[in-house]
């Protein structure tokens, strides 16, 4: 892509390259992880109901991004493998908070040991703001991705770069490589 070009040429590169992506991913049958949206718990007079989650779609995670099966990119949110809760340690609230969500998972009718991931946030190629903390970033004509807020957009690669070299890590990892 020239550096030229407008913000539409960019988006259209960015969502080829989303595409382009999937293809690979899916032709060579790359392991997905399950989206969801957490739903916590709710109180109704004396009962309570636990938090679960909803599937929304099926994801490949590609470093700090998730690329859905429709070519749509999520900033990666948390993550957990859906588990049965075990009976309180209070060890930890933190620990307990988490085993809380794993449940959660369970009771959204994910398989025990199922990826889930949650709180993600979409990312627009359309042109629209993109959130602050956003990996994905529009500058110098294309989008770009950074692992880090504060690495410099400079030596950014752009999203069509990023998506090639790591979809190429995960359809052919180096020798090894689990």
């Amino acid at each position: 892509m020239n550096a030229e070009a407008g913000p539409g040429a960019a988006e259209r590169d960015a969502h080829e390259a989303c595409v382009r992506a999937v293809e690979r991913l899916r032709s060579a049958d790359v392991r997905t992880e399950h989206l969801a949206e957490f739903v916590p718990p709710e109180r109704k007079l004396l009962w309570r109901k636990a938090a679960t989650m909803r599937k929304t779609g099926v994801v490949w995670r590609i470093g700090p991004i998730l690329l859905d099966t429709e070519a749509r990119l999520y900033v990666a949110g948390r993550a957990t493998r859906a588990a049965e809760r075990p009976r309180p340690s209070y060890q930890s609230q933190s620990r307990e908070e988490r085993r809380d969500i794993a449940a959660a998972a369970l009771k959204g009718g994910f398989e025990e040991g199922a990826a889930v991931d949650f709180d993600a946030v979409p990312i627009p190629l359309d042109g629209s703001q993109v959130p602050d903390h956003s990996p994905v970033v529009f500058s110098g004509g294309a989008f770009r991705v950074r692992w880090h807020p504060s690495a410099p957009l400079a030596t950014a690669p752009t999203l069509a770069e990023f998506l090639d070299d790591r979809v190429g890590l995960l359809v052919d990892p180096p020798l090894g490589a689990t």
